[in-house]
C-alpha cells in the first residue's frame, strides 16, 4: 500500500504555560491538526476552591505535519520551541495514540478530574484548625463533598466532619 501523505503526528515542545496560545496558532495560521490536552479539577487555595485548569502535558502538544513542507514554520511559531528529537532521530507518534487522546478529552480538549476518596483511606488534612493531622475515611457523605474522619485526638479517637477540598490525598504507597 502505498503512503499518500507524509504527515505525520510528532511531539512539539512548547513554551510552559503557553501550550493553549502556541496550539491556537498552529492550528488557526498554519492550517494544521493539534492536539493540545488539559485537564481540569478543582483545587483549595486561600480564595477558596477554584477550579483550576493546565496542560495534561505541560510544555507538549501533538502536531500533526509533513516535515519537509511544515517543520519550520512549525518551530518558528510563537510559543513554540522545537519538535522533539533525539540527536538526528525525529520520532513519530502512533495516529491512534493522539486520536485515542483526542477522544478522551473530546471537543473541549479537557478531561475533568475528581477529587474523591474511598472507605479506609487515610488522609491528611491541608489546612484549618487540624492541618497536619491523619485521619482515616469512614463515610463520604451525601454531594461527595465532605467526608467523615476517625481521627486520634486527645482523650482518643473522634468523628470529624470535613470538606474534601481540605484533605491531601496520598501518593500511591501512602502518606
Amino acid at each position: 500500500m502505498v503512503e499518500d501523505t507524509k504527515e505525520r503526528w510528532y511531539v512539539v515542545r512548547s513554551q510552559t504555560k503557553r501550550e493553549q496560545a502556541a496550539a491556537g496558532y498552529v492550528r488557526r495560521e498554519l492550517g494544521l491538526e493539534v492536539v493540545a490536552p488539559q485537564i481540569r479539577y478543582t483545587k483549595v487555595t486561600r480564595r477558596g476552591k477554584v477550579l483550576w485548569r493546565e496542560a495534561m502535558f505541560p510544555g507538549y502538544l501533538f502536531v500533526k505535519f509533513d516535515r519537509e513542507v511544515d517543520e519550520k514554520a512549525v518551530c518558528y511559531a510563537p510559543g513554540v520551541l522545537k519538535v522533539l528529537r533525539f540527536g538526528d532521530y525525529v520520532p513519530d507518534i502512533e495516529a491512534s495514540f493522539v486520536l485515542g487522546l483526542s477522544d478522551l478529552v473530546g471537543d473541549e480538549g479537557v478531561l475533568d478530574l475528581a477529587h474523591s476518596v474511598e472507605l479506609g483511606q487515610e488522609c491528611e488534612m491541608a489546612d484549618g484548625a487540624f492541618k497536619g493531622s491523619v485521619g482515616e475515611v469512614v463515610e463520604v457523605l451525601p454531594g461527595g463533598e465532605r467526608v467523615l474522619l476517625l481521627m486520634e485526638m486527645i482523650g482518643g479517637e473522634r468523628l470529624v466532619e470535613v470538606d474534601i477540598f481540605s484533605l491531601l490525598l496520598p501518593k500511591p504507597g501512602g502518606i
